[in-house]
């Protein structure tokens, strides 16, 4: 076998360690900053409040971006940092004259690690004021949040001692384990909980507990786990919390021991998805016990275990009552397919598929398909991208496929799409092929960029207002929403005037 050296490689190596040098000196400036400005009296009663002391501080490096525009900015560029790496790894954006704007201001902030326990990203919670509650990094070529777990870093010799990890929702509830003397706890990123996490757990465990809060956002994302993981690839389980109450606020009232018992007590996830689907069904009538067993007979059938497959069975045959030979008739067959009279499937069909009408693209669907244009030409320049702009997952996919390839080379170096695409027959990779020939002219990127970033605002106004539809108008939740929402449409007006002005 020949060996060849990758030319390349030592540059990667360098731009990388620019990054990471940047990143830790933020983390030294933002942890400074919370335990001596005056500014981050409120960071410092926040965590007191929490239970936090400055061992807890020092240990997960927790800091406070100041609320000026450019502080940290400006203290990197004294301590020597470019302007490139401050800005490619996505500590700071620029601004309409080339000026340096800091991405987190006036936050409590949380840095992510990596395996290797390089700082690579940050998880900033707001205190007070307009905006959303979290912000995270954006993604760059350290900062992948699909294959970053919050918090793994510190406790993966603690998962492999006592054989189990607790995935949770938040860094303070990852926090919350370590003040319990069990720091075997991880957060995603600001993400769902995706293949490329169980993987990164997969290498520690075998048996992973989802610990999220009791209501219906926190059951979703424990069943959306389910369809991450082949059933009985791993030992996947879910804990039951109280209803409203997370694992940092069961510590910090003092209630470990119930948090302890919810994970010890956990069951599985498919168990877990059987008794919620069977919950949306009124077991005392006939025809329900039948559409109960006919949608959870095929989850069954996806365990490869052919003994738990059958003890499911018997389960599902004590909680309807239907015979066992007709449960397990159920989980032989196929559903049936789609009625005719069922609206169409609207997503473009695939290359091979027999040509049909194409999804009319919106305003913004284009946009970001001029995003990716621009990225394939490499030029973005040293524009931070938020993959909240994004707000079709095919686009989205493919930009996680061309972002850090891109983030990774010299402005204006052209890159090597042939050995990227050429082999790679994903949905993503064969969008990327067709628009890199596209022969029109490139947009400008200001336009492109304004445009996304309306676009990714007017999503969460509507998110923002379909959650205030189910809010008690009295309540305080009730009026911290409405004060956001009055925010983003502040926010929406502001980029649309620049828009206009250019």
């Amino acid at each position: 076998m020949t060996l060849t050296e990758d030319p390349d490689a030592q540059k990667r190596r360098g731009k990388r360690e620019a990054l990471i040098g940047a990143m830790r000196a933020a983390v030294e400036f933002y942890t400074h900053r919370l335990k001596n400005a005056d500014d981050a009296s409120s960071a410092r009663s926040y965590l007191r409040s929490r239970g936090y002391n400055g061992d807890v501080v020092d240990h997960f490096q927790i800091g406070y971006s100041p609320a000026a525009w450019e502080e940290l900015a400006k203290h990197l560029v004294q301590q020597g940092i470019t302007k490139q790496a401050i800005t490619g790894a996505g500590l700071a954006g620029t601004g309409r004259n080339n000026n340096l704007i800091d991405r987190f201001r006036g936050r409590l902030m949380f840095p992510i690690y990596d395996l290797r326990g390089d700082p690579v990203g940050f998880g900033a919670r707001q205190l007070e004021g307009d905006g959303p509650k979290y912000l995270n990094s954006s993604e760059s070529i350290i900062y992948h949040k699909s294959r970053l777990l919050y918090g793994l870093n510190w406790s993966k010799a603690a998962i492999v001692t006592n054989g189990e990890a607790v995935v949770v929702e938040g860094y303070t509830d990852v926090i919350a384990f370590h003040l319990a003397g069990r720091p075997v706890a991880v957060a995603t990123c600001g993400t769902a909980l995706g293949e490329d996490h169980l993987d990164l757990l997969r290498r520690f465990s075998e048996r992973v507990v989802l610990a999220f809060d009791a209501d219906e956002a926190g059951a979703g994302a424990a069943l959306r786990g389910f369809d991450k993981a082949v059933p009985g690839d791993l030992d996947l389980r879910v804990a039951t919390l109280s209803q409203g109450r997370d694992p940092a606020d069961l510590v910090a009232a003092g209630d470990t021991d119930e948090m302890l018992k919810s994970v010890a007590e956990s069951i599985p996830l498919l168990q877990f998805r059987i008794e919620r689907d069977l919950a949306k069904y009124d077991l005392h009538e006939a025809e329900a016990r039948g559409r109960a067993v006919r949608a959870v007979a095929p989850l069954i059938r996806q365990h490869p275990d052919p003994v738990v497959r059958h003890e499911y069975a018997v389960l599902l045959t004590k909680r309807t009552g239907v015979d066992l030979g007709v449960v397990e008739q159920a989980m032989r067959s196929r559903p049936a397919p789609a009625r005719s009279d069922e609206p169409p499937d609207m997503e473009p069909p695939p290359e091979d598929a027999a040509p049909r009408s194409p999804r009319r693209l919106t305003g913004q669907a284009k946009a970001e398909l001029e995003l990716l244009r621009l990225l394939l030409a490499n030029e973005m320049g040293d524009r931070v991208i938020d993959p909240e702009w994004f707000g079709e997952e095919a686009h989205l996919r493919a930009y996680e496929i061309i972002g850090p390839v891109v983030a990774a080379l010299e402005p204006g170096e052209a890159p090597d799409l042939g050995s990227l695409l050429a082999d790679d027959e994903r949905p993503p990779a064969v969008l990327l092929r067709r628009i890199a020939m596209e022969a029109r002219p490139l947009e400008s990127v200001g336009s492109v960029v304004n445009r996304l970033k309306v676009g990714a605002v007017d999503r969460r106004i509507e998110r923002e207002r379909r959650a205030l539809d189910g809010v008690d108008p009295a309540s305080q939740e009730y009026s911290e929403r409405f004060a956001e929402l009055i925010a983003l449409e502040r926010e929406r007006r502001r980029l649309r005037e620049m828009g206009n002005e250019s």
